[in-house]
């Protein structure tokens, strides 16, 4: 029987030796191309919902406690520069996790870790309604373990849509995923204010979450997939768990793509508008309300602010709204512009600047204008948010895409939005020491704290203008042999590339057949031809 054995070896690898024969008392070696890994569509999609459910529910904690904040300071007796401390502590938090959380991410099951954080984030969000006043310390701890929580999401569930979906169809699902940014902000102050104002109490507002979380957490486990990473791109190092490289040098490979560390730079700066405006904007606008005469000041909880549901509600729409549009306009630009990700994105933070300058500067003389420009300033930030991580899903192999989202929400947060509220918390405290005691003060110097998020809006524009520099270079470099991707072109291992001169090497007909750039649409052969 071994007799009739075929005497020659099947083809081991793409482009490897074939027809060889094993030489006597030899067995060929078994084939190391792995089985292709599937999902039904359905299947994908109903993930994909669950996971936008529960990052509904993580931007909910981000921002619930800024739509109660008049109470808070009230119960716990926190000054402006220490209410902006306890976003900070949440932020910072966040950003030390995320490194850890990311390198867990690439290596072992990013479900389990992502069911630890919630468990973790929600069981501090529920534990902090319970705190007495004396023990305020303990209520900023309690908002830095959900900040760590928090981090297993926000840093591994854009890389599971990623390994879910490709091409078109992942720039629209991260768009959804994306837009729940916004709409869980926004009904964050929601929640917060109609709470308080339904029960008379704040805290039952850190209370009704929880319950929802833990139906997440059981959609989580049951309904969503832990696919290989770079599943669906079909990438063969990421995606079978070939060798892997360390967490220094996934983060040296990181350092050395300028569309990664540009983009990165770009993302801080709408990290850091957006945490101040989100924290401290509901209470500029209930502040300018008192200034027009339109509502008396609040000396004791329960503090009614209207205008935490007012923008809340206006963070909702504009971000919808933004989120789609930003998405789509890339969906169809980049297919005739191979820039078109990052120049949108530069574009929409070049228009944010004035809009946020002007909302700032008109709110003394008349409050509908100032609303109208902070909504027009919201839409166009909100334009970014798909884009800029379907940007780093395609410069950066699968391999280390969970670090790569780690060290963005990391370096994001630390330099944006973990010191902006606390930054403009204090800027306006130091002000107003030094200003008459008086609510129109008090107005004017949270306004000129602000001002310098539109320097910084426009800083974020320039960054991705030199993000579209190297966009296209940094994609191709994401799909080179060598790096996990689909192989460019024939050779007896992954990660060979042809000698030159490369034409020597290939026929005609080979040579117009052989792909030499494969990209995130597709590749292209010497002939031009996909």
């Amino acid at each position: 029987m071994a007799g009739g054995m075929s005497a020659e070896c099947p083809e081991p690898r793409p482009g490897g030796p074939q027809g060889q024969s094993p030489g006597p008392g030899r067995q060929c070696p078994p084939p190391i191309t792995p089985a292709p890994w599937s999902l039904p569509r359905w299947r994908a999609y109903v993930a994909a919902a669950v996971l936008c459910y529960i990052n509904l529910l993580n931007y909910m904690n981000w921002f619930i406690i800024a739509g109660v904040l008049l109470d808070v300071q009230e119960v716990f007796q926190i000054s402006d520069s220490h209410a902006g401390l306890l976003q900070t502590v949440f932020i910072g938090c966040l950003l030390l996790s995320a490194p850890v959380f990311g390198y867990l991410g690439d290596r072992y099951s990013r479900k389990t870790t992502m069911s630890f954080g919630i468990l973790l984030w929600s069981g501090a969000g529920l534990s902090s309604s319970f705190i007495s006043p004396r023990y305020s310390w303990l209520f900023f701890l309690s908002r830095g373990v959900m900040g760590t929580g928090s981090a297993s999401y926000a840093t591994i569930a854009p890389t599971i849509l990623g390994d879910l979906f490709v091409r078109d169809e992942r720039t629209r699902v991260l768009a959804v995923f994306y837009i729940f940014i916004p709409v869980g902000s926004g009904l964050g102050y929601v929640l917060g204010s109609a709470v308080t104002t339904l029960t008379g109490n704040w805290r039952w507002a850190l209370r009704i979450v929880p319950c929802l979380e833990a139906v997440a957490l059981i959609l989580l486990i049951l309904l969503v997939p832990d696919p290989p990473r770079g599943a669906t791109e079909m990438q063969g190092e990421g995606a079978v768990g070939g060798s892997r490289s360390s967490w220094c040098e996934d983060v040296r490979y990181l350092g050395k793509n300028c569309s990664f560390v540009w983009s990165t730079l770009g993302v801080t700066a709408m990290a850091f508008v957006t945490g101040a405006l989100g924290f401290w904007a509901p209470k500029f606008l209930l502040e300018a309300r008192v200034v027009h005469g339109l509502q008396p000041p609040c000396f004791q909880e329960p503090c009614s602010n209207p205008d935490s549901l007012i923008f809340g509600s206006l963070t909702i729409m504009t971000g919808v709204i933004g989120v789609i549009l930003g998405a789509e306009a890339a969906r169809r630009y980049k297919k005739v512009i191979p820039r078109a990700e990052p120049l949108i994105c530069a574009s929409s933070l070049l228009a944010t600047a004035p809009c946020l300058y002007l909302a700032l500067i008109l709110a003394p003389t008349t409050l509908l204008a100032s609303y109208v420009f902070l909504g027009l300033g919201e839409l166009l930030l909100s334009c970014n948010w798909a884009v800029v991580a379907d940007i780093l899903l395609s410069v950066v192999v699968p391999r280390c895409r969970g670090t790569a989202e780690a060290l963005q929400i990391t370096v994001g947060h630390i330099l944006g939005d973990a010191g902006s509220p606390y930054l403009t918390g204090l800027i306006s405290s130091v002000l107003r020491a030094r200003r008459p005691d008086s609510y129109l003060q008090r107005f004017l110097s949270l306004q000129q704290s602000f001002l310098c998020c539109a320097f910084v809006i426009a800083l974020g524009g320039g960054c991705f203008l030199l993000t579209a520099l190297y966009l296209e270079r940094d994609e191709a470099r994401a799909w080179q042999p060598g790096t996990g991707t689909l192989p460019l072109a024939p050779g007896p291992a992954q990660g060979w590339t042809p000698p030159k001169p490369l034409a020597s090497l290939f026929t005609h007909s080979e040579m117009l057949s052989t792909p030499l750039l494969c990209t995130r649409e597709g590749c292209r052969g010497w002939g031009g031809k996909e």
